[in-house]
């Protein structure tokens, strides 16, 4: 066995574990999340909301994932078309 295959052999039980708090606990982090992000723009003046904002939404992205929740759209198996006529080739 590899050095990484059995680093991730060991890691795979933390992973696991941390997915389950992140589902049970999710509403919890974003709303944490979302109070540093407040607390911190505030702090900053507003100076740096943009980056505040899309860090924050990154960071609930993440934990979406390590929670295994489909994000807006995924896990749809159907396929739907786009509107219009084909694009040119």
């Amino acid at each position: 066995m590899g050095l990484l295959h059995n680093l991730k052999a060991r890691l795979n039980p933390a992973r696991d574990k941390v997915s389950d708090l992140a589902q049970q606990h999710g509403d919890r982090i974003g709303n944490g999340l979302d109070r540093a992000a407040k607390t911190v723009d505030e702090k900053t003046g507003g100076r740096y909301s943009d980056k505040i904002e899309t860090g924050t939404g990154k960071a609930k992205h993440a934990m979406d994932r390590l929670a295994h929740k489909p994000g807006p759209g995924a896990g749809d198996d159907t396929f739907t078309p786009p509107e219009g006529p084909p694009p040119a080739s």
